[in-house]
């Protein structure tokens, strides 16, 4: 290979890379998907409302409607069973969800995973709650709530009301979770 060459390939290179730093100075995050408008061009919907008009499976594979939660405050868990914190927070979710037994409140997991990893992860742990297949539409359900990035663990903690109360991304504090659901049953 002679100079010429190679000073053509440096020129080609060079010219690449400042196209790559202009495109990545330019690029824009997309904008948190909030609301969607209804079908029927009515109201819009949030984040919540997407999630109680879905339909999951459990981890049979019956599809479970997610608007039999509606009307207790509810702690929608976002995890994979790939995900090492997701695992390490799950017991003791599990032990908070058993010792309450729906009471007061329900925890659900949407499961970022496959049925089959779910089925298996789900049988070596005993899970106090119902977890569901959410799939990569999962992931997609979970950036409604303002997970942009689409980070595990993601658990969102909706009120009675209907409204999100807060959410948390990554391995749950539980005082700070048991604080907030007092806050919401006090």
């Amino acid at each position: 290979m002679n100079k010429k060459h190679v000073a053509a390939y440096a020129a080609v290179a060079a010219m690449f890379g400042i196209m790559g730093a202009l495109v990545a100075i330019n690029k824009k995050d997309p904008a948190p998907i909030t609301t969607a408008i209804a079908p029927t061009g009515g109201k819009p919907h949030t984040a919540v409302d997407t999630l109680f008009g879905q339909s999951l499976n459990d981890l049979a594979g019956a599809p479970q409607p997610l608007a039999k939660w509606r009307g207790k405050p509810l702690v929608v868990n976002f995890w994979a069973t790939w995900c090492g914190p997701c695992v390490q927070e799950m017991p003791e979710l599990s032990e908070l969800a058993g010792h309450d037994g729906g009471k007061n409140f329900n925890v659900i997991g949407i499961g970022i995973d496959s049925p089959s990893n779910m089925s298996e992860f789900a049988t070596k742990l005993k899970i106090a709650y119902p977890l569901y297949v959410g799939g990569m539409g999962g992931t997609e359900l979970s950036r409604a709530f303002g997970n942009n990035n689409g980070g595990l663990p993601y658990t969102v903690l909706i009120g009675a009301d209907g409204q999100v109360k807060k959410t948390y991304l990554g391995k749950l504090k539980f005082d700070e979770l048991r604080a907030d659901l007092a806050k919401l049953n006090g």
